[in-house]
């Protein structure tokens, strides 16, 4: 049984298994941040400061674009503040999956934005070379690889899907590279026996390690001269004069302009806050495989994969061999509230484990080593929007739905556009010009999206075949994605 079919046939409540004793050695913590050349944190603000730009996030968002307004002038003044540790919430908790695309894929970027899609996926690719240039450029130690990526069909509908969806963009002339596998082929790459077809895209996708993206992003910051305060959460934003004011718990900052990358955290402008909500991911990363294991499993390209249900997983090897596997529960909490209780999840941990097992179960007796969990900042179009407040002296980009490795640094170009008034390719586009949908109140954001996952289930269980409220949400332009 493939491994997004396996959800409605749950484990019975204190069953176990190799899934469960797989388990037993896992630490609640992130892979990607159990690392010992984690960086120190730099010191919290203490002070009044004053600067041209202010950068209010330490995550990728926020990274990027204060590095790049250093490098589009070396002598602007720039300061980021990050509420915690830089790196320490999306941007070290996420699979690695660093893609070219803007849109969350091609097929939502023709359904939403189909005359402008060429320059979409344009831009995305240039994108995409340029944060390979800056890896190198810069020295970031973060194993970048140009792996490609494989979305594989696990049951017999989704290989007629693939193949639509490779049709479509041929017809598009958006195919370059990309080919459709049949199940000999896509298990000669990677060997599951559910696998029955995969379609392959071997430049659109790159895998690094997020954490040491973001430290070396930070590290790149620092030495272009933007000072940098960690464990200095933003706590209010207010015009101050021709400016911004920004009030921290031990100081303040007046700047300029300020551009927001805090994501899925509560916008410091107000009337951002309904267009996200926050959903909580999950993943695992197994021991390291030996020689005979990985052979067993094949996997030469290392590419990135990614399974073509609605409740779907995505996987990867790391840099010494380990698997991570994570996605399928896609929880969404009440009220839409970011807690450290919502990062772990055991009966989550479980089902990934049995789920993985069912994939390759020429690796029984692996043990994992890492389970853990974080917030993706949803929308409901599952790509980024952007905006400015304050009259053009505040910019906003958030939304990413969890493809924001890639597509943050695009954001950062967004911000700084709108930011110095310019009317660029970028902000000229319909995508950046658009808002989504927000999100309704409670409880009928709650009711919605619990709607939604349902009928996701059950269209995974049903041949693909979308119930009455999934059309309803297609016609919208509205959903969840898992």
């Amino acid at each position: 049984m493939a491994p997004g079919t396996t959800h409605r046939n749950a484990e019975p409540p204190g069953a176990t298994g190799p899934w469960t004793r797989s388990l037993a050695g896992a630490r609640p913590l992130p892979y990607w941040l159990d690392d010992p050349d984690r960086p120190d944190p730099e010191p919290a603000l203490t002070a009044a400061e004053s600067c041209d730009l202010l950068v209010v996030g330490g995550g990728y968002s926020g990274l990027w674009t204060a590095l790049l307004a250093k490098e589009r002038d070396p002598g602007r003044d720039v300061v980021l503040l990050e509420g915690r540790e830089t790196g320490w919430a999306a941007s070290g908790r996420n699979g690695g999956f660093c893609a070219a695309s803007l849109t969350h894929g091609t097929a939502n970027g023709l359904a939403r934005w189909p005359r402008e899609i060429r320059t979409l996926e344009r831009l995305g690719a240039r994108n995409l070379d340029e944060i390979e240039e800056a890896v190198t450029r810069y020295g970031l130690d973060c194993d970048f690889g140009r792996t490609g990526e494989i979305d594989v069909a696990t049951a017999p509908h989704q290989t007629a899907e693939l193949r639509a969806r490779h049709e479509e963009a041929r017809r598009h002339g958006l195919d370059e590279g990309v080919e459709y596998l049949d199940a000999d082929r896509v298990r000669a790459r990677v060997d599951s026996p559910t696998f029955l077809g995969g379609l392959y895209d071997p430049r659109g996708v790159a895998l690094l390690d997020p954490a040491r993206l973001a430290w070396g992003l930070k590290r790149a910051c620092l030495a272009a001269g933007v000072r940098v305060y960690e464990h200095t959460p933003a706590l209010t934003l207010r015009r101050h004069g021709a400016g911004m004011a920004v009030r921290t718990p031990y100081g303040s900052v007046r700047a300029r302009r300020v551009a927001l990358g805090t994501n899925v955290f509560p916008s410091l402008v107000r009337r951002v806050r309904p267009y996200t909500v926050p959903v909580y991911d999950y993943a695992l990363t197994t021991e390291p495989l030996d020689p005979g294991r990985l052979a067993s499993v094949g996997w030469a390209g290392r590419e990135g994969l990614g399974d073509s249900a609605n409740q779907f997983h995505y996987f990867r090897l790391t840099a010494d061999n380990r698997i991570l596997w994570g996605g399928y529960d896609a929880v969404y909490p009440y009220g839409g509230r970011v807690r450290a209780e919502y990062e772990h999840r055991p009966e989550t941990y479980a089902r990934l484990a049995r789920h993985f097992f069912t994939c390759f179960p020429q690796l029984e007796g692996l043990r994992f080593t890492h389970a853990w969990g974080g917030a993706i900042d949803t929308c409901s179009r599952f790509s980024a929007f952007f905006g400015t407040a304050h009259g053009g002296r505040v910019a906003y980009a958030a939304g990413y739905t969890g493809l924001g490795v890639g597509a943050t640094r695009f954001g950062a170009q967004v911000m700084l556009d709108l930011l110095a008034g310019e009317r660029t390719e970028r902000t000229s586009l319909e995508m950046v010009r658009s808002r989504p949908v927000p999100f309704p109140p409670e409880p009928f954001a709650w009711a919605g999206i619990t709607l939604t996952k349902w009928s996701l289930a059950r269209a995974d269980e049903d041949g693909g075949r979308r119930n009455a409220w999934l059309r309803a949400m297609d016609q919208l332009g509205l959903g969840f994605d898992s």
